[in-house]
């Protein structure tokens, strides 16, 4: 049996803001694995234990760059602490990281790292810029991720803050797009459609879906009708097109589409650290580990 320590029930916590006592049975049931954990709680508190778990987990920015209305680039930058993300030089080199991207399509972030470039004096790489803004800064920092755009449709973006970021490629209306950018960065579908939807994504749902059924009592045929009503909620729910529009929840994103004449033909959607297990410093285990160092060195 996994220890469960306090510091894994405030991750949990904080991933699915369920009750405390909930999250510690959650993972010992679970034998300390934060996802079945985390699934456990969907199965017996519903849609709630899952409103927080998008949060961010790690610092940095999401900077893009769009040159000519038809190329462009998202780019996610991380680094260490939110004092950082402040740091004119890392934004510097972050913004210039989407324009390198955009102007080159290097193939990966080690080609991307291989480009020419300087800045605080170092060079002649962005990657030897890294590194010197490392020592420079006092703080690790790194390119996680990155998409370019470019080709015969036109591109509209949205950025809330530094943290998140949208690309848009789309026909039609300008205003439109721009829009349905801010649609995705404040409801952050999963796929343009609920075909697009990838199949690991159902499955889950439809696990937790079964599981809850299950614990319903219902017979098997209503049950049957229970899980994949809740499949198809969800679909609606991930789906752009189908998600009711922010500016005006009478309609979809789909239908303020067509009254415009306009396509959407692909979003790009970066939020700062998602997916990244952030690090949850046991404070008493540190100073508790640092006595012992210190009694056993004397």
């Amino acid at each position: 049996m996994a220890a469960i320590t306090a510091s894994m029930v405030a991750e949990l916590r904080a991933k699915t803001d369920a009750p405390m006592m909930e999250c510690k049975k959650a993972l010992t049931e679970a034998d300390g694995d934060m996802a079945k954990a985390e699934e456990l709680l969907r199965v017996k508190l519903g849609s709630k234990a899952g409103k927080a778990a998008a949060r961010i987990t790690s610092e940095g920015v999401v900077a893009q760059f769009i040159e000519g209305g038809k190329t462009a680039a998202l780019i996610e930058v991380n680094c260490e602490t939110d004092f950082v993300t402040k740091n004119d030089s890392f934004l510097a080199i972050a913004n210039a990281a989407a324009k390198l991207v955009a102007q080159h399509n290097p193939v990966s972030v080690e080609a991307l790292g291989a480009l020419p470039y300087e800045q605080d004096g170092f060079g002649p790489t962005l990657e030897d810029v890294r590194k010197g803004l490392i020592g420079k800064i006092g703080e690790n920092m790194s390119f996680r991720r990155f998409k370019r755009i470019s080709g015969q449709h036109s591109v509209a973006s949205y950025l809330h803050g530094t943290r998140i970021g949208v690309l848009v490629e789309y026909e039609g209306q300008e205003t439109a797009a721009r829009d349905t950018a801010m649609h995705v960065a404040a409801m952050k579908p999963v796929s343009l459609t609920s075909a697009d939807v990838p199949e690991e994504f159902i499955a889950r749902e439809r696990s937790v879906a079964t599981a809850k059924a299950a614990e319903s009592g219902k017979p098997p045929e209503i049950a049957a009708k229970m899980i994949e009503g809740s499949v198809q909620k969800y679909l609606k729910e991930v789906s752009l097109f189908d998600q009711p529009f922010v500016k005006n929840d009478k309609q979809t994103v789909e239908q303020m589409l067509k009254s415009v004449q306009t396509k959407v033909h692909s979003f790009t959607l970066y939020v700062v650290g998602e997916g990244i297990e952030k690090k949850v410093d046991d404070f008493a285990a540190e100073v508790a580990a640092q006595v012992a160092a210190a009694k056993h060195s004397a």
